[in-house]
């Protein structure tokens, strides 16, 4: 998800140091978009042939993707810090910080889901420890930061308001959905609650951050001129925040008897209902409002941009989200819902790869944004 796309193709960096200059933040979520097809294929309830092999191999993917995407930045960092605090003191661009958060716990959660067929559980843990750790690290330290920039150094008029926003907050509410996958694998006891417990703690700070930003994002739409065209796409990130935590009370639920004493047990099983129906509820509506807003800026010419990216992930979350109700409600019409999104899902992921691939060979992604 960058900021705009080019109006015409230029020539490709000449050295491998000029190629990561213009590399931001935002170019983690394309790992996000990609792990998230196996988090969100391995949920659904039908025993799809080749899914979970899919899944698996698409996880393997997105590891290679965010091995190579850390060397990138880390070459960034060391070579065009200038550049890199540019982005920094952008207000458009730091948020993207919170991507970084995401791609790690996404990666990480993939890795225990399927990532395991293929090295073990073991192993599996391990890496999803230490990914799990750095993200949720990272994520809580951009949910303070990057706000934080945002009131002593961006100047930010009112008309700036952008669904980009919610990126650095809603980085805390991924590592308490996917948190959980984490708790079985820990000593039985306090380790085990502790683990449930922050990320229901993580839970409530995105939740309520969440709360604080979208009615400045939803008056801007309101009040505002139109999105700029390449920024459009951003509006599906509204879907984040709502599928997410409707998956994170899921899976709450889901680890919570054996782990908690009565009737805390039985207490997220209905929180996960009472909380999720409504939740997915309105993310059904904001779907459906961004896809009549994205439509009518692909009439007026919206060209590709890395801001596609955002037709992935969120909608993974809603996915996750709804297979989750489907599980916990019985309800065959959620099973349906997360096997549509996910088709959804697969066609969005397909078209940002392609295109992403395309406008890296041609090398018109690494050069400056205008």
């Amino acid at each position: 998800m960058v900021t705009a796309a080019h109006s015409r193709p230029r020539a490709h960096p000449s050295t491998p140091l000029a190629a990561v200059r213009h590399l931001g933040p935002n170019w983690y979520a394309s790992v996000m978009g990609t792990a998230i097809i196996a988090n969100a294929g391995v949920t659904l309830p039908y025993g799809i042939p080749g899914l979970r092999t899919a899944c698996a191999a698409v996880w393997a993917l997105s590891l290679l993707m965010l091995t190579a995407l850390l060397l990138a930045r880390a070459a960034h960092w060391a070579h065009h810090r200038d550049q890199a605090r540019a982005h920094l003191l952008d207000p458009a661009m730091a948020p993207f910080y919170g991507c970084l958060s995401m791609a790690l716990l996404a990666v990480g959660g993939a890795t225990v889901l399927v990532g395991r067929d293929w090295i073990g559980v073991d192993a599996a843990v391990a890496l999803d420890t230490v990914l799990f750790t750095a993200g949720t690290a990272i994520g809580l330290a951009a949910a303070v930061a990057i706000p934080y920039l945002m009131v002593v150094r961006h100047r930010i008029a009112a008309d700036q308001a952008s669904p980009v926003w919610l990126l650095p907050v809603v980085a805390p509410m991924v590592a308490a959905a996917l948190g959980p996958l984490l708790v079985p694998h820990l000593p039985a006891g306090q380790a085990q609650r502790t683990l449930l417990y922050a990320c229901f703690a993580m839970f409530g700070i995105s939740l309520l951050a969440t709360l604080v930003m979208l009615p400045l994002i939803f008056a801007r739409l309101i009040t505002g001129p139109p999105l700029p065209l390449a920024l459009t796409p951003t509006v599906f990130l509204v879907l984040g925040p709502l599928g997410q935590s409707t998956t994170a009370v899921n899976k709450f639920a889901d680890v919570a008897k054996g782990v908690l004493p009565a009737p805390y047990d039985q207490g997220f099983a209905v929180f996960a209902v009472l909380y999720g129906v409504p939740v997915l509820g309105f993310a059904l509506m904001w779907l459906a409002l961004a896809t009549a807003m994205v439509v009518r800026a692909r009439r007026a010419g919206m060209g590709f941009a890395m801001t596609w990216w955002a037709f992935t992930f969120p909608v993974g979350t809603c996915v996750t989200g709804a297979a989750g109700l489907g599980a916990h409600t019985g309800i065959a019409a959620y099973d349906w819902l997360a096997a549509a999104l996910f088709a959804v899902l697969l066609t969005a992921w397909s078209v940002a790869l392609i295109q992403t691939a395309r406008g890296l060979l041609s090398g018109r992604l690494l050069t400056a944004p205008r």
